[in-house]
């Protein structure tokens, strides 16, 4: 696993192979990765302004940190990472430090599906890969929401094993299929 582009291109992450079972780690491949970032970058999203440059990145389910990592290694601005398990923030805070990005960076010790009221500014770019197949994403998304953690018109990029409906409020802005993969991006409501 690494870096695909930007400033930290060719970074390896911390190596977690196929994944930890007990933590429920599944990483997102290489390969899926770059053609979110590629969608991002070059897709239909592109077409209203690049949404990763300076943007404030929610990374939830955040597992190794991969995608924040590589948003931050693209030009975003500040990258929060979610995640509730043990394993997985041990990773995040190596992949952070390997990458030197701790002053671009936290990392928020809770579950995403009950996070607390956010106080600062909402997030613009949100990453959501929970583990596949639990209505984890759904109930996220409304944390977010109570929580007031999506900045207005904010972009979700959504990984699942089907591909899902637009919750009640967001707009479906594209769907793809990478393998067992469907990438599913929204915007929040305005």
């Amino acid at each position: 696993m690494r870096i695909i582009g930007g400033r930290a291109r060719g970074l390896n992450l911390a190596p977690v192979g196929d994944g930890d079972a007990a933590a429920h780690l599944r990483p997102t491949s290489d390969r899926v990765r770059e053609a979110i970032f590629n969608l991002l970058i070059n897709g239909k999203v592109a077409q209203s302004g690049d949404p990763v440059t300076g943007a404030r990145v929610l990374d939830l389910f955040a597992g190794t940190g991969a995608l924040g990592l590589e948003a931050l290694s693209r030009g975003a601005a500040f990258a929060c990472f979610v995640d509730d398990g043990k394993v997985a923030r041990s990773l995040i805070k190596r992949n952070i430090a390997l990458m030197r990005a701790e002053t671009e960076a936290a990392i928020l010790p809770v579950n995403a599906t009950a996070l607390i009221p956010n106080r600062e500014a909402g997030f613009d770019l949100v990453f959501l890969d929970p583990p596949y197949g639990k209505l984890l994403g759904q109930a996220a998304i409304a944390s977010c929401v109570a929580g007031k953690w999506f900045a207005p018109d904010a972009l979700i990029v959504w990984e699942e094993a089907a591909a899902l409906p637009a919750p009640q409020g967001f707009t479906l802005v594209d769907q793809r299929k990478y393998g067992d993969t469907f990438v599913t991006m929204l915007r929040a409501p305005l």
